[in-house]
């Protein structure tokens, strides 16, 4: 395999990998596992084929004293190292495993997003060229071909390594690689990016109902509580790499909407919360939707979003946003 054409694949591969390991953050029904699987045999692939361009260019890049190129790809490298060993290490751990307050799972993303600027910064302005094969040349050799085909299955062996090395420690993961923890316990108080817990006025706080609906609302918890109040069990499945069934308790958002007089055309509906997250939810998903104020016969923690949590089973825990401060329909 060229030079050209192992960046290529790279690019290739690094492109796959983060598109899909974005996808998995939303994906939380088991219809969705083949997209973990391929996350799983990507990674593989990227490692092995990261190690030979590594076996390649360091040494001529050295000494031609590349510099600025050798600086932006060791930190290509640590970031795409990092963000694979903290994959592979969570898969073949067998366990939950933390550095201080984070999972390495959680860290295993942060790399992964901070790989996108980088790799811009890489291929900017002279590399992306390298990404495309000379129209004169065959679009792929047999050379190539081979070679790609013996890094996917190096990859997949890799990947399989690591899932043999869970079987063998007695660890158990859902399909999304998510860590069980105990049934009906208050879930764990993470956030994605770590942010703290907001402070709310719990008299003056109010949950709005606006957007395309006859009667926009405002909510006080005893307001909300009169709709109608129901308790289910769903299971939390947090992008940090564990995940809990547990009781809720709360509101069921259809019965809101149809407080409001929600119009019966509506498209979407977008949960907001104090802290600017948003998540948006298609028709389809509204009636199996809870806001909730309750967890395992308990009020919410502030930790757990205090004094409304959204459960929507089928989405990840990226998805349960806490502290919520409105409902909009669009």
């Amino acid at each position: 395999m060229s030079g050209a054409a192992l960046d290529r694949l790279l690019a290739f591969l690094l492109v796959t990998q983060l598109a899909s390991g974005l996808l998995t953050l939303r994906a939380g029904v088991p219809a969705t596992a083949p997209l973990f699987w391929l996350h799983g045999l990507l990674g593989g692939a990227l490692l092995v084929a990261a190690a030979e361009k590594l076996r390649r260019s360091v040494g001529p890049a050295i000494r031609h004293r590349r510099w600025r190129r050798l600086a932006l790809g060791a930190a290509l490298t640590f970031l795409v190292a990092a963000s694979l060993a903290g994959g592979f290490a969570w898969v073949a751990s067998g366990r939950i495993w933390s550095i201080g307050p984070w999972t390495i799972l959680t860290l295993h993303v942060w790399a992964a997003l901070a790989i996108i600027p980088v790799a811009a910064a890489h291929l900017v302005p002279r590399r992306w060229r390298l990404l495309r094969p000379p129209s004169s040349a065959p679009r792929l050799s047999r050379r190539t071909l081979l070679a790609t085909a013996a890094i996917g299955v190096l990859g997949a062996v890799t990947w399989g390594a690591a899932n043999l090395s869970d079987v063998l420690r007695g660890g158990a993961r859902r399909f999304t690689g998510s860590r069980p923890l105990p049934d009906g316990g208050i879930p764990p108080p993470t956030t994605f990016y770590g942010e703290g817990v907001p402070h709310i006025d719990l008299d003056a706080w109010r949950l709005h109902i606006t957007g395309r609906v006859v009667t926009p609302l405002a909510l006080d918890p005893a307001g909300l509580a009169a709709l109608g109040t129901e308790e289910r069990t769903a299971t939390l499945d947090c992008t940090s790499g564990w995940a809990m069934r547990t009781a809720w308790r709360g509101t069921p958002l259809r019965a809101v909407l149809d407080a409001a007089g929600a119009d019966g055309a509506l498209r979407r509906v977008e949960i907001r919360s104090v802290t600017g997250w948003m998540v948006p939810l298609e028709r389809d998903e509204l009636d199996d939707i809870l806001l909730a104020t309750h967890v395992a016969g308990r009020e919410l923690p502030d930790a757990n979003g205090r004094p409304l949590r959204l459960v929507a089973p089928g989405r990840r825990g990226l998805d349960w946003i806490k502290w919520i401060a409105e409902v909009r329909v669009v």
